[in-house]
């Protein structure tokens, strides 16, 4: 591992680079915050595929993009007067040091449960009218879902132990049989959410993240249907034209692929 100097040198030279590039290149000259938004959400999740991949190579090359992007938009508040890397990185500081009284002050936690807790209350006293405000509003509806849940649970709004949780799941479960049945379409999409809002609480419970488990299931069927795909391919066939029995067995090949 590089000393402390050499981190510092490292990261010195890209503020290096960045000043170059935004005075001599023209796409670089050209970028705002707003174009470079959709940019880094793409590289996050960039980020986020070589996480659940375990894929350390690829995460040290995505989380240089994602650094990237930091300083780019650090550059473009320099230019206006507004902030630099210096105050965004002292801002955090400041905030982490805030917001951890238990490590910098003379405040004593239990443990990790009571952290949180602490954390949601200093942001209430900061100003926050809700803990719910820092939830971004663009974020996707399950890891809006999971952060939602998360913050409450940080200041006592809970339940007790995973079984109350599952027991709630089953009772949505059963409102979305009724609806279901009664074929109330107006209700079904929306005890529904109400079931989905309930499992990702219960994921939570278990100490599962459900964006993860979903995305890593979703790897597996792509992956176990390619593999089918490909097996009919071999056999000259087309899948439309092949019945379920016959998928099911190329199906059933993949899990032990």
């Amino acid at each position: 591992m590089n000393s402390r100097q050499d981190q510092l040198k490292a990261f010195d030279r890209l503020l290096t680079i960045m000043d170059e590039l935004r005075e001599k290149c023209p796409w670089d000259r050209k970028q705002t915050m707003e174009s470079l938004r959709h940019l880094t959400i793409e590289e996050t999740y960039e980020l986020g595929d070589a996480i659940l991949d375990k894929d350390m190579e690829e995460i040290r090359k995505e989380l240089g993009d994602v650094l990237l992007h930091l300083v780019f938009y650090s550059k473009i508040g320099s230019e206006t007067n507004d902030f630099d890397i210096a105050d965004v990185a002292n801002g955090i500081c400041d905030k982490l040091r805030d917001r951890h009284p238990h490590i910098y002050g003379d405040v004593i936690v239990a443990d990790e449960e009571e952290v949180k807790r602490n954390w949601e209350n200093l942001k209430l006293k900061e100003g926050k009218k809700s803990v719910l405000e820092g939830v971004p509003r663009s974020l996707p509806a399950m890891v809006k879902a999971n952060r939602i849940q998360d913050k409450v649970a940080g200041v006592g709004f809970d339940w007790e132990e995973p079984k109350q949780v599952f027991e709630k799941l089953q009772e949505e479960l059963k409102e979305l049989e009724d609806e279901v049945t009664e074929n109330n379409s107006d209700l079904i999409e929306a005890e529904f959410g109400d079931v989905l809002f309930s499992m990702i609480n219960y994921a939570r419970f278990l100490k599962v993240n459900p964006e993860n488990a979903l995305e890593r299931t979703n790897k597996k069927f792509i992956k176990r249907f390619q593999y089918l795909e490909g097996k009919a391919a071999e056999q000259g066939k087309a899948l439309k034209d092949m019945s379920l029995a016959e998928m099911d067995v190329y199906w059933n090949e993949a899990k032990k692929v």
